[in-house]
């Protein structure tokens, strides 16, 4: 049992007893220890520790030996960023080759023994390397997808667990609405397309949603595909299920199949880059009429290289459960670009292609282009708040209408199963839409703005320019003169640019 002896008195007692214990006999140290122990009460090995004054406190923790140094943890960070910072498992099995591209153009010049330990870099010392760059860089958007009720029983659904065995070729397709915190009225949309096999990913900007817009869309995207177009499954909107797309795949010998309703995991690899895509280069802000869609048009012809032949994916190849534990094994992450190269059935023309146009692609050059053109398109996003412009007069005067409201007539009006408007006090046909007459021009003015505007924008509009002249219920008759002045006007079709095929 230890003495009452102070902290203080032990340690002036320790201090005077270790030169002689150091110096001592064997048999001198056991009587020194001995002595020792008996005045402190430590325990015989504490006592040890203490007189030989070992160097290694307690509690402190071992210094690793730097195997890499500055200029390895430098070039680390400028490799990440070129990869648009993907994650270390994506990273790794990737450096070679972006090492490669980074040297080929002159943004990364390295000593043999630096490059030698930066290739050889495993993903955990990856990812402790990068833990302080990473901590730098710290909404949902709305679904717009309407059922399309025609054609499901002559469509077949395919589910997750039947994309197991699938070649390159078929993809999934979905479109994803940039129309912010609103559906009303027409914004831009996103089509992807996904290859299952290989993850080589193409995006289409659209005007609307429109069946004949979707299917040119597709027709351009498909141009594109490193490989033919064998396979194309989607979800149960409207703008796929429908007569024009599934003659179109009968006609090619395309295979079309939908995914059941409500099951967002039957479309998982397109889901997927919905989110890591699109949403990452657009946001959930609100985009509106031909500048928007020409910007995001210009920026998917970039992104598209930029995705394809720099940003490894790794593919699941093997998922097992044990009781509440589920394993999953991946392969080895690679470049969709990588994973056509190596199909068999791809012509060695196409493939001498495609080592050509990746030999001629500068990945941070890329990367600032696509930086610029998503500061252009997202200057063009529309504030939902903000109403539509309101004008003080008419587009002539002559056609001016009085600020005052109209005061209704006297006599009742009934409508008859024909639709037509009979007056009960004269027995004639009234006068049917006087005022949309007198501001048709007004109209036209806004759709020579912004062509994409829809029936109901439109009726908006005027229910709140003119409250008491017009009402919610005349957006049919809008409509119908909405797409008189479309075919007058083919603005959307003449005005498109082509989409490159490189």
């Amino acid at each position: 049992m230890r003495n009452k002896m102070s902290v203080t008195t032990r340690q002036e007692l320790l201090e005077a007893l270790r030169p002689q214990y150091l110096e001592a006999s064997k048999k001198s140290k056991k009587q020194l220890l001995d002595g020792f122990i008996t005045a402190t009460g430590y325990n015989r090995k504490h006592a040890i520790v203490l007189i030989k004054a070992i160097a290694k406190k307690i509690g402190e923790k071992r210094q690793r030996k730097k195997v890499y140094d500055n200029k390895v943890w430098e070039a680390l960070v400028q490799v990440w960023r070129a990869g648009n910072r993907i994650c270390s498992k994506r990273l790794v099995p990737f450096l070679a080759d972006l090492v490669e591209a980074l040297e080929r153009f002159g943004h990364l010049s390295l000593e043999p023994e630096t490059r030698t330990n930066l290739l050889s870099l495993s993903a955990a010392t990856v990812d402790r390397l990068l833990a302080v760059e990473r901590k730098k860089y710290g909404s949902r958007g709305k679904s717009t997808t309407r059922p399309g009720h025609l054609l499901k029983k002559q469509i077949a659904i395919r589910t997750f667990s039947d994309w197991n065995d699938a070649a390159a070729g078929f993809l999934e397709a979905d479109l994803v609405a940039h129309c912010g915190e609103t559906t009303e009225g027409q914004y831009v949309n996103t089509l992807t397309m996904t290859d299952i096999a290989t993850g080589w990913t193409e995006l289409g900007a659209l005007i609307g949603k429109r069946e004949e817009d979707v299917m040119k869309s597709l027709c351009e995207l498909r141009e594109l595909l490193p490989f033919p177009l064998l396979g194309f499954d989607t979800d149960n909107g409207g703008e796929f299920i429908n007569h024009t797309l599934f003659n179109w795949c009968m006609e090619n010998s395309i295979t079309f199949t939908r995914a059941r309703p409500y099951k967002k995991n039957d479309q998982a690899h397109v889901e997927e880059k919905n989110g890591s895509i699109v949403r990452r280069l657009t946001g959930y802000d609100r985009y509106e009429g031909l500048e928007s869609w020409q910007l995001l048009s210009s920026l998917y012809r970039v992104a598209r290289l930029y995705i394809n032949f720099f940003q490894p994916s790794a593919k699941l190849i093997a998922k097992s459960r044990e009781g509440g534990r589920v394993s999953k094994k991946y392969e080895e992450a690679k470049t969709p670009y990588r994973r056509v190269l190596e199909l068999a059935y791809v012509s060695e023309e196409k493939k001498a292609e495609l080592q050509k146009l990746f030999n001629t692609l500068d990945p941070v050059l890329l990367l600032s282009e696509i930086e610029r053109l998503q500061a252009e398109f997202w200057s063009t996003a529309v504030n939902n708040n903000v109403q539509l412009p309101v004008a003080n007069t008419l587009s002539s005067p002559a056609q001016s209408i009085a600020v005052a409201p109209v005061v209704p007539t006297r006599h009742r009006r009934k409508r008859k199963k024909s639709g037509r408007i009979i007056s009960e006090k004269t027995g004639k046909k009234a006068g049917r839409n006087t005022d949309l007459d007198k501001v048709w021009n007004e109209v036209c003015q806004e759709l020579e703005k912004n062509p994409t505007l829809g029936a109901r924008a439109i009726i908006s509009m005027l229910c709140k320019r003119y409250p008491d002249k017009f009402r919610l219920t005349q957006r049919s008759t809008i409509q119908g003169r909405l797409n008189t002045w479309r075919k007058s006007h083919p603005v959307l079709t003449s005005s498109k640019p082509t989409t490159s095929k490189k």
